[in-house]
């Protein structure tokens, strides 16, 4: 029993984010607004915005709308209360704001919507509208600065509603944290192929060859995964991305890993030839995967300015599962990595034996 420990414990994480991956429901968001012919407004002037909810209850409870500008690189910002608003039915509400004549800015800046129910909590969306300060005077409401910073609180447990993302951010429970998983399987394999280059052991071989290859079954997951994700996120199955190019050529690397110790037919030098290429290997990838992808624009969240693991992205909600994710991935893919070394060594005694 103390022996299988670890593979108790995947198994029962594994249900767990099966579980509440799928039960725990996505909080409630605007999915979009329409604003007419344009999404820019001058200062002094209104606009009615038809607003699309997602998971909302528009007709329960109170419901207000600010819309909020930030001024300043530090969090602070100001707003401005809807005039009026209309609700049509649950996931839909017309908002009509008036536009200050006078503003704490001097330049175009981008507006984000916050519809606060009293049910649901508040939604967010950035870029709602643009509003641009210089425009008819007259009189109207001012600037209040952080107004919408007193919102209802989110009730209960709910993952984090992304635009465009939305029920696909369960995703993250398979996709990122397969490639984590896959990231501690490797550096695990670059310590043992480091072992079997340097000492005369084949052991340390059989367990680096085995990590390796579920390792790269994890990679061929994550891309499969990630492929999925971003046909419904970017419209196509793959793109010219400097992330998605540079983990084909990672996964590449590791490819050839195996092809050069099929080609190698003597145990010892299969070990010690395998095991340097497989550190190589290793060490390519960080820059390929950690760096490169930095210096560029990028789709992939993390990369090229993109931030990613941030408020943005995670909420404590999504942690509970991501996190248990993450070591379930890992455990199961040691165990099966474990299973396939002891296939190995069996196999090894037995053509020894034979001989």
């Amino acid at each position: 029993m103390k022996q299988n420990w670890y593979k108790i414990l995947a198994v029962i994480l594994m249900i767990y984010i099966i579980i509440a991956g799928m039960l725990i429901p996505i909080g409630p968001g605007i999915v979009g607004v329409s604003h007419g012919n344009s999404s820019s407004i001058v200062a002094g002037e209104s606009i009615t915005l038809k607003v699309n909810g997602y998971n909302a209850h528009y007709t329960s409870g109170e419901n207000k709308a600010f819309l909020a500008v930030k001024v300043k690189d530090d969090d602070s910002r100001y707003t401005i209360a809807a005039n009026n608003i209309q609700v049509i039915d649950d996931q839909q509400m017309e908002v009509t704001f008036t536009i200050p004549s006078t503003s704490p800015f001097n330049e175009t800046k981008e507006a984000g919507l916050f519809i606060d129910n009293e049910l649901d909590g508040f939604a967010i969306l950035p870029s709602a509208v643009f509003i641009n300060p210089i425009g008819k005077i007259q009189d109207g409401a001012k600037w209040q600065r952080d107004q919408a910073l007193n919102l209802h609180a989110r009730p209960g447990l709910r993952f984090p509603f992304r635009n465009i993302l939305i029920e696909t951010i369960r995703n993250t429970h398979y996709h990122v944290s397969i490639w984590m998983a896959m990231f501690i399987l490797l550096t695990t394999a670059a310590v043992y192929s480091l072992l079997a280059a340097l000492k005369e052991d084949p052991i340390y071989d059989f367990r680096a060859s085995s990590i390796t290859s579920i390792a790269f079954i994890f990679g061929l997951m994550g891309l499969a995964t990630g492929s999925l994700w971003a046909k419904y996120t970017w419209g196509a199955f793959w793109t010219n991305d400097i992330k998605l190019n540079m983990t084909a050529l990672s996964m590449m690397i590791y490819a050839a890993y195996f092809i050069l110790r099929s080609s190698i037919p003597d145990e010892e030098k299969r070990a010690k030839v395998s095991g340097i290429y497989n550190v190589f290997a290793f060490v390519a990838m960080i820059p390929l995967l950690f760096v490169i992808p930095r210096l560029q624009d990028s789709l992939h969240p993390g990369n090229g300015g993109n931030p990613a693991f941030g408020g943005e992205d995670l909420d404590n909600t999504l942690r509970m599962v991501f996190y248990p994710a993450i070591i379930a991935w890992t455990l199961l893919g040691f165990w099966i990595a474990n299973l396939y070394y002891r296939f190995k060594k069996l196999n090894y005694k037995y053509l020894f034996e034979s001989v």
